[in-house]
């Protein structure tokens, strides 16, 4: 690594010890778990962080809400980001080689990797770097610093996401590196990095063995939650993107919500999962996330709209929200659908920090072709004549058998054929796609795959169970909705051309 972690003299080593056993105070209050518009972002307190997350989720491996995983969670080019940013040009290149691997994504949200030699290898999606002196199993996920905010006590600060890593050979694990989210740039001597390491209920502040512009280095002691901290003199500025969603209604009228992150897996994570349990609906809009210019803690910032929409609030100051529970955003609100620009402004020098140009195209979806087909349908509506019981019972018969309708327009049931069109469209990770969007159990899939070698009739077999389940709602609407936050954009494609076809 190109840097040493050493610590400045300014009092950290009394503040807290190397060893030094922060104990967990008690969650505070039930807060809700919807974001909330942004305010001043420095007025909210990590007392938000409640228990939303019960402790079955915990013994379950952190599965329930940590899963809203990769593609969707994390917008960057690849599923992480942490590798994926173009070079800072304040902070300085890391020369040094170690071997990249993709590793393989389990339910949950966890990802597991085997590696068969001693050496170094760097995660492709996470960024973690892994050093081994042989062959070892390891699993790993990204959990919520929300959940243990009150274990995060000042001057220190969120310096990167927040890991559980287990391995199947903890000896052999020697050295994690944590990918952090800040720009160190000239500033790096007036830093002092440590990890939090949490043990149950208490946690302890552990030195950190090196640093470099993008990695935290971590001498493995055990293995449980773990992530980095920093504590700086200086204000610290932070790699950040912005996170766009869309609200999908009935209203021709646009919605949007923008998020401003740090870089940081875990804080982008809590967004996504925070949208996905919303009382709204939710499309994610791919833009091109990463800030072009550094975010610092206190700066005030703008959001611009060009033509004029409704911001709310117009100006935030920035500060990271990785512990807090509730994840502020910005709405912006246009009467018409036309295209427009989003700008990200510093106050202070009118600089553009971001900036992204939003079309029509980005943001087709179904339920927008819907509000078209009833528009259509609405006018030329007829008036119904009335019909007797048997003639009714026959209408019946038929909607079970094409699916609901909406003034008129049906909306049919998928078949065979297209089924195994998506099918077709399905990469190696269909099953875990299977569990966690159309809610198949793992057991139905090995019986299927049991008794079918062929992998797209395995991957047909499935998607005709989860339509036989749905009956009349097996749909290409109803699917597209399952699958909207999770599958490539080929197979969301293929789904709205069966859906302008009904």
């Amino acid at each position: 690594m190109s840097r040493r972690g050493q610590e400045p003299d300014s009092g950290a080593e009394s503040l807290s010890s190397d060893e030094k056993e922060v104990v967990a105070g008690s969650a505070e209050g039930e807060g809700s778990a919807e974001e909330h518009p942004a305010e001043d972002s420095s007025k909210n307190s990590s007392s938000s962080s409640s228990e939303e997350e019960s402790d079955a989720e915990e013994s379950d491996g952190r599965r329930s809400d940590e899963e809203q995983e990769e593609k969707e969670t994390l917008p960057h080019c690849n599923e992480s980001g942490v590798n994926c940013l173009p070079p800072c040009k304040h902070c300085r290149n890391e020369n040094d080689q170690k071997e990249q691997l993709t590793p393989r994504r389990l339910s949950g949200g966890q990802h597991v990797v085997q590696l068969d030699a001693e050496g170094t290898y760097q995660c492709s999606l996470t960024g973690l770097i892994f050093e081994v002196t042989g062959a070892v199993k390891i699993t790993y996920s990204v959990l919520s610093w929300s959940k243990y905010a009150n274990l995060v006590e000042k001057p220190w600060i969120v310096g990167g996401p927040l890991f559980d890593v287990h391995c199947d050979s903890a000896a052999a694990l020697t050295s994690i590196q944590f990918p952090h989210s800040l720009c160190l740039g000239d500033h790096g001597a007036g830093m002092a990095f440590k990890v939090l390491h949490i043990k149950g209920e208490s946690a302890a502040i552990e030195p950190s063995a090196d640093y470099s512009a993008s990695h935290v280095k971590w001498l493995v002691s055990s293995l449980s939650p773990v992530g980095p901290l920093i504590q700086s003199q200086e204000p610290v500025q932070y790699h950040g993107a912005v996170i766009l969603y869309k609200v999908v209604d009935e209203h021709p009228s646009l919605s949007f919500r923008v998020y401003v992150a740090t870089n940081n897996d875990s804080f982008i994570k809590d967004i996504s999962r925070a949208v996905k349990h919303s009382n709204k609906k939710f499309i994610k809009i791919d833009k091109p996330p990463v800030c072009q210019k550094l975010l610092q803690k206190g700066k005030r910032y703008r959001l611009v709209c060009e033509p004029e929409a409704e911001i709310t609030p117009e100006e935030i100051e920035f500060v990271d929200g990785s512990l807090l529970k509730l994840k502020s955003y910005i709405e912006v609100y246009l009467e018409k659908p036309d295209d427009f620009t989003l700008s990200l402004v510093e106050l202070e020098s009118d600089a553009t920090v971001w900036k992204a140009k939003l079309r029509e195209s980005d943001w087709i979806h179904y339920d927008q072709n819907k509000n078209e087909q009833k528009r259509s349908a609405g006018s030329v509506k007829k008036r119904k004549p009335a019909i007797g019981i048997l003639e009714e019972d026959e209408l019946r018969s038929k909607k079970q058998k094409t699916g609901n309708t909406a003034d008129g327009i049906a909306t049919k049931i998928l078949t065979d054929q297209q089924l195994m069109v998506i099918a077709k469209l399905f990469g190696r990770q269909w099953r875990e796609i299977a569990i966690e969007c159309l809610q198949m159990e793992m057991k139905d899939i090995e019986q299927i795959q049991a008794t079918e070698e062929e992998v797209n009739m395995q991957k047909f077999l499935v998607l005709s169970k989860w339509r036989d389940r749905e009956q009349s709602n097996g749909t290409a609407e109803a699917l597209y909705r399952s699958l909207c936050e999770k599958a490539s954009y080929e197979i969301l494609q293929a789904l709205q051309g069966f859906l302008a076809r009904c």
